[in-house]
């Protein structure tokens, strides 16, 4: 079985979690389990960024010890995890003690290999963004150019990591690897920006007199770890890594970082370089999401336009009948489906209630309902056939078959949902066309029976291909079926594989908004 290794940021621990924290793990969640239904043995990680003076300033201001305000953080995400279905396989805290090892020994190294020394520093400082800017850039940007608050001009001795010396390296690797970073646009931001810039060499200490909440740095104890610096690692701390560690050599490189755009660069230009520093691979992809935003704003806590995944699926599950699981699901789906990930997606409750009325109720859940429906009513729950799929079916199944797997590789959810969603229609309008009621009233049970098979036959392959987008639904559907084999294998999707059906039926799937 071969591995599949793929990660999200970690999240700062200062806030609660939002709608932009939601979608990357679901997108993440959604590839993991993409890939073990492919047979691959996928690793999921995720987990907190837990240090810095704003983690610091967040917890006195939440009258709270340091490290009990990042357990509550930490467990916040958790929360949230759990309540979105999320299938992760560890959960990193940059408080860990095996990552805090980790990020010793390689700063160890790196001085070892002569990429650290000690300068005297003078530049602008953002404290929300943990980033020093120059003169320059903070005057064109009339702030931080990051967050557009204000900077403090700050004068100190610090610890810096060679970054210019493998400017040129890395730029040769984007230009030999143009699937490196993705989507394209995102490629040729970074590649842009370093034809138009010079790098120079990252900070990667701050004093302890400023910056108190932080790892020790191993070469002075004057000094914390910058916390960038200290995060990014967590991709191989991880993982185990250590010279001899059998898991790192076994899951490295990691097949695709899942990341927000605005952490481009960190992830384009800083990892990179320290891992080829370290003389280790690069990690084989970067993938930069779109933000979602609400009234054409960023969702971000420093603009005050939060959306809640929490309370928006309390809130979806008293209008799905108090279907919590169609509120998850449903949110799952509308996040993946409404805009393709690389781009930019507008939230609103209405865009939300129009797509899961639509399609879900609409569209699969009811092809659902009415089916199971037909199987009780005509054939007392119980169907069987072997019967070829209908030329009907034929068409929009081959479609999927080939056209699935390349959407979800290339992380084109919303494309891989459309041809899904294609048969789902076909099926519907089979139904329609097919008209069972009549072949009913004409007592024609044999030609029932093998169109009632189709039917679930139909549904079930529906049901494998939504299982890494929707996994409770499709379980769901699997249940009602009375499907035993629930190993969403997508092995399983050719027609033919499941000969029996002895119906279960549940509540529907989603039960249909009302719409004012």
């Amino acid at each position: 079985m071969s591995k599949f290794y793929l990660t999200t940021p970690l999240y700062y621990v200062n806030a609660n979690p939002h709608i932009g924290h939601a979608y990357t793990n679901i997108i993440a969640d959604s590839m993991a389990r993409y890939k073990r239904a492919k047979n691959k043995e996928a690793f999921f990680l995720t987990g907190t960024d837990e240090h810095g003076e704003k983690i610091k300033q967040a917890a006195v201001a939440n009258n709270c010890e340091a490290k009990a305000f990042v357990n509550k953080g930490a467990e916040n995400f958790k929360k949230l995890w759990t309540k979105l279905d999320i299938s992760y396989d560890s959960f990193i805290r940059t408080t860990d003690d095996c990552h805090i090892k980790v990020v010793s020994e390689v700063i160890s190294t790196l001085k070892e290999k002569g990429d650290i020394y000690k300068d005297k520093y003078k530049a602008f400082y953002c404290v929300p963004c943990e980033s020093f800017w120059t003169g320059p850039q903070v005057k064109e940007a009339d702030g931080c150019p990051e967050c557009k608050r204000k900077v403090e001009e700050i004068e100190e001795e610090n610890y810096f990591f060679k970054l210019s010396k493998y400017e040129q390296w890395l730029k040769d690797f984007l230009k030999a690897n143009p699937s490196f970073v993705m989507p394209k646009i995102r490629y040729n931001e970074v590649l842009g920006f370093l034809n138009n810039n010079s790098l120079e060499d990252l900070c990667i200490s701050r004093p302890k007199k400023r910056v108190s909440w932080g790892i020790d740095f191993p070469l002075d104890d004057n000094y914390v770890v910058y916390v960038w610096f200290d995060a990014l690692i967590n991709y191989i701390s991880g993982v185990g890594y250590s010279l001899n560690n059998d898991n790192f050599k076994k899951l490295w490189p990691a097949d695709i970082h899942f990341i927000g755009k605005d952490i481009l660069r960190h992830h384009t230009i800083f990892w990179p370089i320290m891992l080829k520093a370290l003389d280790i691979e690069p990690p084989k992809r970067v993938f930069a999401h779109g933000w979602w935003k609400k009234d054409e704003k960023k969702i971000s806590k420093s603009r005050g336009n939060i959306v809640n995944p929490l309370e928006l699926i309390k809130n979806l599950s008293l209008s799905l009948a108090g279907n919590e699981d169609a509120a998850v699901n449903g949110f799952r789906y509308f996040l993946l489906r409404e805009v393709p990930v690389g781009l930019d997606g507008s939230f609103s409750w209405d865009a939300l209630v129009n797509r899961i009325n639509s399609d879900l109720a609409n569209d699969l859940g009811n092809l659902v309902f009415r089916t199971l429906n037909m199987v009780e009513k005509y054939l007392g729950s119980e169907v069987s056939s072997q019967t070829t799929p209908p030329k009907e079916f034929e068409g929009c199944l081959d479609n999927l078959a080939n056209n699935y797997t390349t959407h979800m590789d290339g992380v084109e959810f919303s494309l891989a949902l459309e041809e899904v969603f294609a048969f789902i229609r076909v099926i519907n309008k089979y139904i329609e066309d097919t008209k069972p009621w009549v072949l009913w009233k004409e007592k024609k049970i044999k030609e029932i029976g093998e169109f009632l098979y189709q039917l679930c036959e139909g549904i079930r392959i529906v049901a494998l291909y939504l299982y890494p987008i929707m996994p409770k639904a499709s379980e769901s559907i699997y249940r009602q079926l009375g499907v035993e084999n629930k190993s969403f294998s997508l092995a399983e999707s050719s027609w033919g594989k499941v000969l029996s059906f002895l119906i279960n039926k549940e509540a529907p799937l989603f039960p249909r908004i009302d719409v004012d």
